[in-house]
């Protein structure tokens, strides 16, 4: 659709003609405008009239100027979708490592390196495209078709084919297809929750905008389109959908890992380079240093391990009824500390309740109630009156009654009336509607007027809506009898769930479209506070006040008459001050937000555009499951946190003790097959770590570089030390052939390397809680068939049982050394800090 559509739709249409002949003018006019203009001249300017409508000509005219009335889609190429996950710090590092064996002709290396390197691109890519497609169910919830007048005469089209200047005909229950104009002549009741976010039905009389996707819950009226496509409401919400593109603190976290960990291989490679140069080694052995060098610095399994451990927190997720799309959003969900959540559906039942009545004409609250409901009819589904019969507390006493004739709300009058007839057949009539409606047929009006005004203005601060009831005998005068309330209740659950939210560190910011009045009313039953803003004010902000803006923003309860793009603002400010965010929401209104989101958590129930744009989903009521979504995800971040460490100290181990004695003795006592190796056995078994025995952190969780590589660098040259040390046993105190200590060395390498997973996963001595058994199994069970491999002599020369038996009595050895050394890095690094692990055991170790 033509980008200057919102802009200049005057322009655009200057050319064309009414079938009366009448021209357009030619003024440039912006969609807002558009929306307040006097109706006679937006007719003008749009060149059309109701009796008439548009030509076919024009229409079709109008249809290649401005495009379809749909959501436009960008979409990406799925291939080069692909190409992009063999970009990155990680993907560099393996191809360098590919081109380095072809170099040298190692084609094995070669072959296994390229399949590590296609893994990680499939896993990546087929993850986020299982992640489901957000505009797409933007799409689907417009109308598919519209009646509409064209030369003079109604017809159904699709509604993908309608243009501004079009008339459209609007009946109960349809859905609007473009930001129309309402041309009445009665008005009409729209639900536009999923919209705006407001709890109630909103009567929108002649010249009223009706935003496309609303739905007509009462009334019928032709309507002038305006708007259509990505310039309606409903289309800009979906444009913020697609600008919501964030990247995670997970993703951002791997990169510097990734970062970090090519600074260091470039400079050793460097080092060896320019060693060799000086003593003039041969340039292919010295590229043969270099390959192993390589392949020894990249992690290659840790996007994959890292993956698979939130893939097993998602399903665990899934048990407690929370749907992860995005994988990456579990951790975030870990580091979230503040959440905003939607108030319609989510902290609240999205169901009009009846509140305590009130009496003003001497008949008790259930009798008041009783006579409202007998002015209702539960056949026509309308919220209001089923919230007025739900109110009967004994709804037998409604068979006692026959109503005869009854007259439905609408908009005009305002009011619904019933004739009734009791069990003795003493016929009465009861009326029940807008309070000054009802005040004004009233013989008593001037007696209870001041009392019903005060109980009036004492609801509507409380964000309650009132309805009058007055009652007539048979041919007599109507009287007032008092004022019921009503509102959108909290869940009952949703109080308590904003008190374990606070326990766990998590800030939760009310968002609505409701007044301000409804907003303050339901924070302070929830125990929010009523620190409420007023998002309808956000547009008016000068720019020196932006700053002060962003910290009412910030401290800040909740947010009130809060439109989509207001939340889009909103999570914005709290981002760039530093907070990882969460939003949960249910409707059309809330999927750029979800998206834009760190973490977007759609509700029970929610709207297919809510749930393809959220990272994770709901499938119980209330926000409940979101407490027990974040344990979990606390739990997960610290095994993937554990890996890093792990993974970072070994990389850092080989990589320097691979250089120094390089540079040292010139010869290699690692091949690249045997780096390889170690890599599969060891990360192949590392993935257990996902199911390991850990407990929650009681604050949000965040990616410490600084301590992860602090701690893993110690651990990593420590392990050098024990590395050069084995090395010295083999060569000078057991004499053994070079070959040998070869695999030694491996092995060495491999026992060692693995028990420090062990050393890594507590922030305590590694005794302080026990690893899941299925962990034990996986690590002592890979370093046995590393063990087989060695003396078996299998891709490298054999060595005895003694001398594996000498490595393992070494390794573990060190290893409690290694602890040691752990304890020491976290006083360094993050000394005031609680252990990342509690030291108490957990429950049962996880199941596998």
């Amino acid at each position: 659709m033509a980008d200057a559509t919102a802009d200049s739709t005057a322009d655009a249409n200057s050319h064309a003609k009414t079938q009366s002949g009448s021209g357009i003018e030619s003024a440039t006019v912006n969609q807002s405008d558009l929306a307040k203009l006097d109706i006679a001249k937006l007719e003008l300017k749009l060149g059309t009239s109701p009796e008439t409508g548009l030509s076919k000509a024009e229409a079709d005219k109008r249809l290649a100027q401005y495009g379809a009335n749909e959501i436009s889609e960008k979409t990406t190429n799925p291939f080069l979708k692909f190409l992009s996950y063999f970009w990155g710090p990680i993907p560099w590092m393996i191809e360098a490592a590919a081109i380095l064996s072809g170099i040298v002709h190692h084609w094995s290396d070669f072959v296994i390196i390229m399949v590590l390197l296609l893994a990680n691109a499939i896993v990546g890519f087929w993850e986020e495209y299982q992640a489901g497609n957000a505009i797409a169910a933007l799409k689907a919830k417009l109308a598919p078709h519209a009646r509409v007048k064209r030369d003079g005469a109604w017809s159904d089209v699709a509604a993908r084919l309608l243009v501004p200047g079009d008339i459209v005909r609007l009946r109960l229950g349809d859905i609007v297809p473009a930001d129309s104009r309402s041309l009445g002549p009665d008005a009409v009741e729209v639900d536009q929750a999923a919209l705006t976010g407001e709890s109630l039905p909103v009567s929108k009389g002649s010249g009223d905008v009706l935003y496309s996707g609303a739905i007509l819950r009462q009334g019928e009226a032709d309507a002038l389109v305006y708007a259509t496509g990505g310039e309606t409401f409903f289309g800009k919400t979906a444009a913020l959908v697609q600008e919501a593109h964030t990247t995670s603190h997970f993703q951002k976290a791997v990169m510097k890992i990734g970062d970090y960990l090519i600074v260091i291989a470039i400079a050793l490679v460097t080092l060896i380079f320019a060693v060799a140069l000086f003593r003039g080694d041969d340039v292919m052995e010295t590229l043969q240093f270099a390959l192993v060098l390589t392949v020894a610095a990249i992690p290659v399994a840790m996007p994959a391990v890292l993956s698979v451990t939130m893939a097993v927190g998602a399903r665990r997720l899934a048990a407690r009824q929370a749907i992860v799309s995005r994988l990456a959003a579990i951790e975030e969900l870990a580091g979230v500390d503040v959440l905003c959540s939607d108030k319609t559906g989510t902290l609240t039942q999205n169901k009009l309740t009846l509140g305590d009545p009130v009496s003003v004409g001497g008949e008790s609250q259930d009798d008041l109630v009783l006579d409202g409901a007998l002015a209702s009819r539960a056949e026509d589904q309308d919220t209001i009156d089923m919230a007025v019969i739900a109110g009967v507390k004994d709804a037998a006493e409604l068979k006692d009654y026959t109503v005869g004739h009854y007259q439905p709300f609408d908009p005009v009058h305002k009011r619904t009336e019933a004739t009734v007839a009791d069990k003795s057949d003493k016929t009465f009539k009861v009326t029940k509607g807008a309070v000054q409606v009802i005040l004004a047929l009233s013989k008593n009006a001037d007696t209870v007027k001041e009392d019903v005004d005060k109980t009036t203005d004492a609801l509507a601060k409380r964000g309650y809506r009132a309805l009058g009831v007055a009652k007539a005998s048979d041919g007599g005068d109507w009287e007032f009898l008092g004022v019921l309330p009503l509102y959108d209740p909290p869940r009952p659950s949703s109080k308590d769930m904003i008190a374990q939210a606070e326990a766990l560190g998590i800030d939760v910011k009310m968002i609505t479209g409701d007044q301000l009045a409804i907003a303050k009313e339901i924070a302070s039953q929830l125990g929010l506070g009523t620190g409420i803003l007023d998002a309808s004010q956000f547009g008016d902000t000068k720019a020196h006040e932006t700053s002060k803006l962003d910290h009412d923003i910030e401290t800040a309860d909740g947010f009130a008459q809060v439109f989509p793009e207001h939340k889009f603002h909103i999570i914005d400010v709290l981002q760039k001050h530093g907070h990882i965010v969460g939003m949960t929401g249910d409707g059309v209104n809330d999927a750029p937000s979800l998206k834009k989101a760190d973490c977007g958590i759609a509700v029970s129930g929610a709207t297919d555009a809510a749930r393809a744009a959220a990272a994770i989903v709901l499938l119980t009521p209330g926000l409940t499951v979101i407490v027990d979504a974040v344990q979990e995800a606390r739990k997960i971040f610290q095994r993937m946190n554990s890996y890093a460490i792990y993974r970072i100290a070994e990389t850092i181990r080989v990589l320097l003790f691979m250089t120094l004695s390089i540079i040292v003795s010139i010869f290699i006592r690692v091949t690249a097959i045997m780096i390889v190796l170690l890599a599969l056995l060891n990360d192949g078994a590392i993935l257990s770590i996902a199911y390991d025995n850990v407990k929650p952190s009681p604050k949000p969780e965040a990616w410490n570089m600084r301590r992860v590589l602090g701690v893993s660098t110690l651990l990593g040259l420590a392990g050098v030390a024990a590395s050069f040390g084995m090395f010295y046993i083999g060569e000078e105190v057991l004499k053994l052939d070079r070959e040998v200590v070869q695999t030694l060395m491996y092995l060495k390498l491999s026992v060692a390397g693995h028990l420090n997973i062990f050393v890594t996963r507590t922030r305590g001595p590694f005794w302080s809680i026990a690893p899941a058994k299925i962990l034990l199994i996986a690590v002592f069970g890979t370093q046995a068939l590393a063990t087989i491999i060695a003396v078996s002599g299998l891709l490298m020369p054999a060595i005895s049982w003694e001398l594996a038996a000498i490595v393992w009595g070494y390794a573990l050895v060190w290893f409690l050394f290694n602890d040691q050394v752990k304890l020491l890095a976290y006083r360094i690094f993050d000394p005031a800090a609680k252990p990342v692990i509690d030291q108490r055991k957990t429950a049962a170790p996880a199941a596998a």
